[in-house]
């Protein structure tokens, strides 16, 4: 009986499947899970650089990457002792923060994000998930299993005593004073250009069931987003916004030096490298992780985890160890999301630069919780489920999306709250051309069963539907709706880029990929720095389409408005002993082609006539309309804008084309489909029913 019904199911659950790829690209990446080591601990080599004062300093430590010297300029240095509560699901921990300022002026407060905060009910994430729509929490009702939060419990500032009093919650983004994300401190003494200041806390973190990737499902915790993080000095003044349904994260690089003490059963991964996994006599472990020229720190626990830790991709700085945590009800698919993640890894080396880590974790998450497709610091959750067939690429999308935030946020470290596109964007652009050089341009999504698809083409789609509410340049939190915001971030600005490829070329648009990412690795990049990458290795200057694309909500349609061909002689037409017209008669046959939108970009437009040859034409684009006219002895049968489909941004792909006679064979097509499907629903019915 069961069988039968997987069986009845399959075309149901392939279709759900495919919808749950198309929107997965709004989804972040997440931890990656270690099992214990059976070798000896590894010792984390410090060579500190003093401090002016000669009393603080950050490591130059290089333990987790594969480099002789720090790849990063190191602010930060994150030394956390936490304990894991599995059943409340509380971190009560210590957190020294060492900060270097190297802003060239005198701080005197210093803000704090603390992201659990977010899921309370006045909070603006919750409040903005009720308004906006949540990518994966909708609050119908609120559940006490939904609250998180994060207090700072105690903090001291070396050399200035105990300043737990000063702290007080702010509001920068929208004055909401429930809010409580961002927290700032006022010190006692400002801190000098070039010193060091340390910072002495302890805090709780409760975290809820999961959202926004992080939190607990049943026996599974991640651990994203759960300590105290400073922000960002940027720009002359601090970069520290709350915590919106629409935003992820900014933050600097440095050192992290991380204990989890949790049950002895928790199988652990976690952002850098594993140094020392040891027992305690009342049942607990403590396991330690360092991590080198990261910006967060992330983690993730459950007893069920099944591990495969042996996989070594050769990188180009040294080996890169892999490890792969996941649900035993998906253990048969385990090689298949180790084949991809290498896969991955190699066209990252290949087309945009080193990966200088010591390690990749990739984690299958609990199944039903929202906390796969994410991205941390040398940490991914995927996603997949029991029913997922070898032509359906769901999971190959998510591992390699996720792995690409590794550069695009966990390298190229730009600011997520206000240019979110810079990461998502720019990270689905190269989802495209990597699924397509990997799996095919038209199969790297479906291809099962006869059907087919491609990743650039739902990408597309999923910008089409709200081309005209918010521009690719605002800050995430500034969208009319969840919906907008993920259809301009994600796929407008990946058809916003393959589109420019066709402007550029190919090979010039990779080439300044590969620029962009090795000038700006480790730094914290703008908009106007990707944009001019571009148009300084392409020669171009692209000022009107980067204003019309990226800053603007222009809409770009074009249309073939129509085709006609008369007789010159139209009036002495003659018609052929057997009936036809005369071969010889010469017709004057025009093409119109319409501009509709305000989106205004030459285009390329192909003529077929019925003596089978064929031309290209091309056309500015700057006027509303445009005719181009020709005399020769055959008919127009067909025109089409953008006949090699290189652009990706045009919202009305079905008006590109015009031919002279209908053509019946899409409907026939649809017609047989429709008669095969409802045939075998009919059968597979009856044969169940007997």
């Amino acid at each position: 009986m069961r069988i039968r019904w997987i069986i009845l199911l399959l075309p149901v659950l392939s279709v759900l499947a495919i919808t749950l790829a198309v929107h997965q690209h709004a989804a972040e990446a997440a931890p990656a899970l270690a099992e214990p080591t059976k070798s000896a601990p590894a010792k984390v080599a410090s060579t500190p650089a003093a401090g002016p004062s000669g009393t603080l300093s950050i490591p130059d430590t290089r333990l987790g990457i594969n480099s002789d010297q720090p790849m990063s300029e190191r602010i930060v240095h994150y030394e956390i002792d936490a304990h894991y509560d599995a059943k409340t699901h509380v971190v009560d921990a210590t957190e020294v923060l060492t900060y270097h300022n190297l802003t060239g002026q005198a701080l005197d407060h210093f803000p704090f994000h603390l992201y659990q905060n977010a899921f309370q009910p006045k909070a603006t994430w919750v409040t903005e998930a009720k308004l906006m729509g949540s990518r994966d929490q909708s609050y119908a009702k609120w559940e006490d299993k939904d609250y998180g939060s994060e207090e700072i419990k105690k903090i001291e500032v070396l050399g200035q005593g105990d300043l737990t009093s000063k702290l007080h919650y702010i509001a920068p983004d929208d004055g909401n004073k429930d809010d409580k994300t961002v927290i700032d401190l006022p010190v006692n003494q400002p801190i000098a250009p070039g010193e060091y200041v340390q910072f002495k806390m302890t805090f709780q973190t409760k975290f809820p069931e999961t959202q926004a990737r992080s939190g607990w499902k049943r026996d599974f915790v991640l651990g994203g987003q759960w300590f105290p993080k400073v922000g960002v000095w940027w720009h002359g003044a601090w970069n520290c916004h709350q915590y919106h349904n629409t935003t992820e994260f900014f933050a600097d690089f440095g050192v992290f030096d991380v204990k989890l003490t949790l049950p002895q059963n928790e199988i652990v991964g976690a952002s850098g490298v594993k140094v020392s996994d040891v027992n305690n006599p009342d049942g607990t472990k403590t396991v330690t992780y360092h991590g080198d020229d990261i910006h967060d720190f992330a983690w993730t626990a459950s007893p069920r985890y099944k591990v495969k830790d042996d996989g070594i991709f050769p990188g180009q700085m040294g080996p890169v160890r892999m490890q792969i945590l996941m649900q035993p009800a998906h253990w048969s698919q385990v090689e298949r999301h180790e084949k991809i993640l290498r896969e991955t890894l190699q066209h990252f080396e290949n087309w945009y630069g080193p990966y200088p880590y010591k390690t990749i974790t990739l984690v299958d998450p609990e199944p039903d919780s929202a906390a796969g497709g994410m991205e941390y610091p040398t940490f991914i959750t995927g996603e997949t489920s029991w029913f997922m067939p070898e032509g359906l690429h769901f999971p190959e999308l998510v591992v390699e999306h996720e792995f690409g935030h590794q550069y695009w946020y966990g390298m190229v470290a730009t600011n997520e709250f206000e240019d979110a596109w810079m990461d998502e964007g720019i990270n689905s652009y190269t989802e495209v051309k990597v699924l397509a050089s990997i799996l095919g341009r038209d199969t790297s999504v479906l291809n099962l069963a006869g059907a087919t698809a491609g990743d650039g083409e739902l990408q597309r789609m999923e910008y089409i539907g709200v081309p005209d509410l918010d521009a690719i340049a605002k800050n995430a939190y500034d969208y009319y709706n969840s919906n907008s915001y993920a259809g301009v971030t994600y796929g407008k600005t990946a058809s916003v880029l393959l589109t420019l490829e066709h402007i550029i070329g190919e090979d010039t648009m990779q080439k300044a990929m590969h620029v962009y990412f090795m000038r700006y690795r480790f730094t914290h990049p703008t908009k106007e720095d990707f944009l001019k990458t571009i148009e300084e290795v392409s020669g171009q200057n692209l000022r009107r389409y980067f204003n019309q694309a990226i800053y603007g909500t222009e809409v770009m349609d074009y249309k073939v408005l129509r085709i006609e061909s008369t007789p010159v002689n139209w009036y002495e037409q003659k018609k052929s002993s057997f009936g036809k017209e005369d071969k010889n008669t010469v017709y004057r046959s025009c093409v119109w082609l319409q501009r509709k939108g305000d989106f205004v970009m030459p285009v390329d437009v192909e003529i077929k006539f019925s003596d089978d040859s064929k031309l290209r034409e091309h056309w500015d684009g700057q006027n509303r309309w445009t005719r181009f006219a020709y005399e020769k002895k055959a008919k127009i049968v067909s025109a089409e804008i953008d006949p090699d489909h290189l652009v990706q941004i045009d919202r009305d792909n079905f008006n590109n084309s015009y031919t002279a006679e209908a053509n019946g064979k899409a409907t026939r097509k649809v017609t047989n489909y429709f008669l095969f499907v409802t045939q075998w629903l009919g059968q597979a019915l009856a044969w169940w029913a007997v």
